[in-house]
């Protein structure tokens, strides 16, 4: 019998439902049971994108899993799930705002918030709440602001963890980081509990595959190809989710071996065709859910031993090394997610694991039985009361004083479009950044791809619009010729260097990219520039000549009127916000999801804003023209840089000049990626020296 029925209210900045995270599923049955105890339960969630395809995405979802939709309303989808009332908002764009109106009409005694908010948007709005406890859920070492898995350093995120009234993880592993590191109290008890028995066994020596959900560079993938290469006549099995790009999918089709699945609601549906499950994890691990989940249903689990995962694995066999990930390439894949270094991988104690497994029937069943028995010991076990009391003991405890609102804009640019990520994206991509920081005024920073590569024989050094970064040239590497090495510049203000404050005027941004790029000039290069970086790159140039260095080998400018335009020029008043953001808008620069994202938008625009004003006030000065060749680009439909603003580069120049038009608009460079990026390798190839 419970003692007291609590309002709990869950800031879920994920998806709750439908998913196939092993955090979303995670706090999503703990609210069932929750609810099922006699709680008033409700959720405050939002869909994996925003906007009015992520709404009818939903709706249809629901649909297909026959759930009944109680409201559509500004953009919130509302509906019960397992006595859960839970709010989706798919196409509302203030998160943050919705979420603080429902802590002022549900009135919670409780406020549950995890690290699936690494960015605290959720948890700021609820440490400020008047009445509510605050208790946050750490499902993931890499989220938090401290200690040397941390995802999202800062001082500022660790002083509104130490506002909330009490903080438990999701393993041992995780309640001593979080004491060691964050200096804060931490508990472990079940937050992970299990969907209601009885479990099927599934586990057959017979069943089809050894299967490793989430096929990705943390996940283990190339352990996953070893042994498909070394067990040609064993099948394999690849679920792909949200870690899973483009050269996964192309590694794991190599592979005659390999299936790939489609993820499924019901894990059941995965585990019934699994002989094997691995789960080679090369990030540390906080705990791992569904190596419990197979082990449940007597599938035998080949782990590695990281984080949190050995007690997942309750003492069973197969707890495998591995050499953990320490490095991330400066670059994104198409998902967001930075390109790991993975270490190469002894895969010899894998293969004589799977040898064993896949080659005696009677071993494998003893695995299957002892993981099968001590699963079911474990679940027997498990219970909500241990976190119920928790809850109990937080509301008779006094009441932390709320939380001011904490300013930090020097973190608040480099969050930037994270809040639209998974959980784990956001962890990566942070761990990524807080690796690069610290060495912001050095070389390799403004330009993170410049050390030599063996067989190019010119550096392509690249220049973005205003606040683009270095994944604005995403995949040009791939589409240059190999004696090309692409180069994208990372200026002050984004990615790594989020915490530095960006150049507002163009003469001390061309000092400083004249001091980062002089190493680099005794060996052949060009200079690309889009939109503002046409004009940096062209004054960079100059900059070059002016203190008798080497030039360009050519000077490829995209999308910018010819800077004559600009002798004379008077600046521009400032925009004020919104006529700033008609001008995005018009150009069509952000994703529509970004634009009508009120928090999104504003996390971005100081960023935009600083490079706009450097753009506003770069005012042109006559010099002779560059002996090095200039090549021009343009959009046919671009309404501001049309093809009598380009023509005009011919005069910067006493070399050749030729001028390219594309289909689409000032991002043309994206609509019309391939035909542009065969034009720029011609260019580049046939350049005059």
């Amino acid at each position: 019998m419970t003692r007291r029925a609590m309002r709990i209210l869950l800031a879920h900045n994920s998806l709750y439902y439908p998913s196939h995270g092993g955090g979303d599923r995670s706090n999503r049955l703990l609210m069932e049971t929750l609810a099922a105890r006699g709680h008033a339960c409700r959720v405050v969630a939002r869909t994996a994108s925003f906007g009015e395809a992520a709404q009818a995405q939903l709706l249809a979802d629901l649909a297909a899993r026959s759930m009944a939709v109680d409201t559509v309303e500004s953009g919130v989808v509302r509906f019960r799930l397992t006595g859960v009332e839970v709010h989706a908002a798919a196409n509302h764009p203030h998160l943050r705002g919705y979420f603080a109106a429902q802590i002022e009409e549900f009135d919670p005694d409780v406020v549950l918030a995890s690290t699936d908010d690494p960015a605290q948007v959720l948890l700021e709005a609820a440490v400020r709440s008047v009445r509510a406890r605050v208790v946050y859920l750490v499902r993931a070492t890499l989220a938090l602001p401290f200690g040397p898995d941390c995802a999202f350093p800062g001082e500022v995120k660790a002083a509104v963890l130490r506002q909330v009234d009490g903080v438990v993880g999701v393993s041992r592993y995780v309640a001593d980081y979080i004491r060691r590191w964050g200096e804060i109290e931490a508990v472990h008890v079940p937050i992970s509990l299990l969907d209601p028995g009885p479990w099927p066994l599934l586990g057959r020596f017979d069943n089809e595959f050894i299967t490793l959900v989430n096929p990705c560079a943390v996940k283990g993938i190339t352990i996953l190809l070893a042994l498909a290469r070394q067990f040609p006549d064993v099948r394999f099995a690849a679920v792909p989710t949200w870690g899973t790009n483009r050269e996964d999918f192309e590694a794991l089709r190599k592979h005659p071996n390999i299936t790939i699945l489609e993820p499924a609601d019901q894990i059941d549906a995965i585990l019934s065709r699994t002989r094997v499950l691995l789960v080679p994890s090369l990030w540390a691990e906080a705990r791992s859910r569904i190596i419990v989940e197979a082990m449940l249903r007597g599938v035998p689990v080949m782990a590695s031993n990281v984080g949190g995962i050995p007690e997942a694995m309750m003492g069973q066999p197969y707890l495998l090394p591995v050499r953990p990930i320490k490095h991330y390439r400066p670059q994104l894949d198409e998902h967001m997610v930075p390109v790991a270094e993975v270490p190469e991988q002894d895969t010899g104690p894998w293969e004589e694991a799977l040898t064993r497994l896949v080659g005696s029937r009677a071993h494998w069943e003893e695995v299957s039985r002892a993981s099968r028995a001590a699963a079911l010991d474990y679940a027997g076990a498990l219970s909500i009361e241990p976190f119920e009391r928790l809850l109990e003991q937080v509301l008779r405890a006094p009441r932390r004083a709320p939380a001011e609102k904490q300013e930090a804009p020097d973190e608040a640019i480099g969050q930037s479009l994270l809040d639209r990520l998974s959980p784990e994206k956001r962890a990566l991509l942070a761990l990524r950044l807080r690796q690069k920081a610290g060495a912001a005024a050095t070389t390799g920073e403004w330009f993170p791809k410049a050390e030599v590569v063996a067989g190019a024989k010119l550096r392509l050094f690249c220049f973005a619009h205003a606040g683009g970064g270095t994944s604005a040239f995403r995949g040009w590497g791939e589409a240059m010729p190999a004696a090309v090495q692409v180069c994208p510049a990372r200026l002050p203000g984004r990615e790594s260097r989020g915490k530095e404050p960006p150049a507002r005027r163009m003469e001390p941004l061309i000092e400083a990219l004249g001091a980062a790029i002089r190493p680099y000039a005794g060996s052949p290069f060009a200079f690309f520039g889009h939109s503002m970086g046409a004009a940096v790159a062209f004054e960079l140039a100059r900059w070059l000549r002016r203190n008798g260095l080497p030039l360009p080998q050519a000077l490829l400018v995209s999308a910018a009127r010819a800077p004559q335009f600009r002798l004379g020029h008077a600046p521009l008043p400032e925009p004020d916000e919104q006529q700033f953001i008609d001008e995005l808008r018009r150009l069509e620069g952000l994703p529509k999801e970004v634009l009508e994202h009120e928090e999104l938008l504003r996390l971005i625009l100081p960023a935009l804003c600083a490079d706009a004003e450097l753009y506003r006030n770069y005012v042109y000065e006559p010099e002779p023209p560059l002996p090095c060749p200039i090549r021009a680009f343009g959009g046919r439909d671009d309404p501001n840089v049309r093809r009598e603003h380009l023509e005009p580069w011919r005069e910067q120049t006493s070399s050749s000049f030729m001028l390219h038009m594309f289909p689409g608009g000032h991002f043309f460079i994206e609509t019309s990626r391939a035909e542009f990026l065969t034009a720029l390798a011609s260019d580049l190839v046939n350049l005059e020296t």
